[in-house]
């Protein structure tokens, strides 16, 4: 059985260090680190006191539904159980997705989604992927992975799927992330290569465990990291500055199948502040 988990705060990570380490040394290395005024941090567990209720998704997933008292609702194929949320079942042209009802006023936050794709389709016969949303607009379908183009707002893609047969520098599934003004298209043909700000290569399909996603944003800048292991052994996957992302927004999540498809579960959405 797949270990709950709480959201976690991270300072700014340097991939290099190793993350893995009782929660007292990673005290007393953060210490000596802050001694020498040097940059760097490493995620924890137990920061279950800066949960924002109203913006995660939780097992046993009360408050979704469509009552005016919902904090969460839904649309398409997703099929909400006591276990997971189900974007999309492993059936073709599918498309679900779910949504806070609650605008987002937190001007730093942290993510973690628990997550699992998975399905009959051999290697390479699978897809398409999903996506994880913070965005102006909210419950808005469409092309892009279950949800609108021309977004407003960030996405972060697990695409399962290569579109581009030319781009043979990356493999897939490739997690990346996007950030719109409404102007911008997402290219499926080019599986968005040309409006990401960053990715990465990680398998999460078909794992016997559940995987694990974190996202932090704060001070205009975007960390993005994951564990696919389940060793809460984080690897990161983009860090980048200068992202502007204005409060109010809405998080959520859909996932889209075609041709191909896949399971697209989410077992939980974590919020918090940092």
């Amino acid at each position: 059985m797949a270990r709950e988990r709480s959201p976690a705060l991270w300072l700014h990570t340097q991939p290099s260090v190793t993350r893995k380490m009782p929660v007292c040394h990673r005290i007393l290395l953060l210490l000596w680190l802050l001694h020498f005024s040097s940059v760097y941090s490493d995620i924890t567990d137990g920061n279950a006191e800066h949960l924002k209720r109203e913006h995660s998704l939780i097992k046993p997933y009360q408050g979704v539904g469509t009552s005016p008292s919902s904090q969460w609702d839904f649309w398409g194929s997703t099929l909400v159980t006591s276990q997971y949320v189900r974007l999309t079942p492993d059936e073709r042209s599918k498309q679900g997705s779910i949504w806070n009802t609650v605008p987002c006023y937190l001007k730093d936050w942290e993510m973690h989604v628990q997550f699992k794709v998975h399905g009959s389709g051999k290697k390479n016969l699978h897809g398409d992927g999903f996506a994880i949303w913070y965005t102006k607009e909210r419950l808005h379908p469409g092309p892009v992975f279950g949800n609108q183009d021309h977004f407003v707002g960030l996405a972060i893609f697990v695409d399962t799927f290569r579109n581009d047969l030319q781009g043979m520098d990356r493999s897939f599934p490739y997690i990346s992330a996007m950030v719109s003004n409404g102007s911008l298209p997402y290219d499926h043909g080019k599986d968005g290569r040309s409006t990401e700000l960053g990715g990465c290569s990680v398998e999460v399909r078909n794992k016997d465990h559940d995987t694990y996603l974190a996202v932090r944003y704060s001070k205009g800048r975007l960390t993005i990291m994951v564990d696919v292991d389940d060793r809460n052994d984080w690897r990161e996957c983009i860090d980048i500055g200068g992202v502007r992302l204005p409060t109010g927004y809405y998080f959520g999540s859909s996932a889209a199948t075609g041709d191909l498809s896949d399971n697209h579960d989410i077992i939980s959405m974590k919020i918090c502040t940092s």
